[in-house]
């Protein structure tokens, strides 16, 4: 697993790198090439710089959340997302690129009177 600078989590959040057979047989046994069985796998996530998730966001096996990307509140990350994207949802898909028009800056009355733009 793979985590980038300045990200943030919110609380609940779940990054899973195991992988488990769905047939009950192979559950209990899975041969390899080299005769050996294991129960489990596991593929690496990727999570790349400054990214935010919100509350209770599941991040499955294999997924690269790409730079600067927003996954929202209790989503479910089964595919790749792209860098600077906000993305929501079971399963998580992408709604838009993140611009400069989603800036905080155009928004001071959020922050009160000491806001200093």
């Amino acid at each position: 697993m793979f985590i980038g600078d300045n990200c943030s989590f919110g609380p609940g959040v779940a990054i899973v790198t195991p992988l488990h057979p769905l047939l009950p047989d192979e559950r209990r046994a899975l041969p390899t090439a080299q005769g050996e069985k294991r129960l489990c796998l596991a593929r690496p996530v990727h999570i790349g710089s400054d990214c935010w998730f919100g509350v209770n966001v599941t991040v499955c096996p294999g997924v690269t959340v790409g730079d600067g990307c927003v996954i929202g509140a209790g989503s479910v990350v089964t595919r790749d997302i792209p860098a600077r994207s906000l993305a929501v949802g079971v399963p998580c898909r992408v709604l838009r690129p993140l611009t400069e028009k989603d800036s905080m800056l155009r928004f001071p009355e959020l922050f009160g009177e000491d806001f200093l733009p």
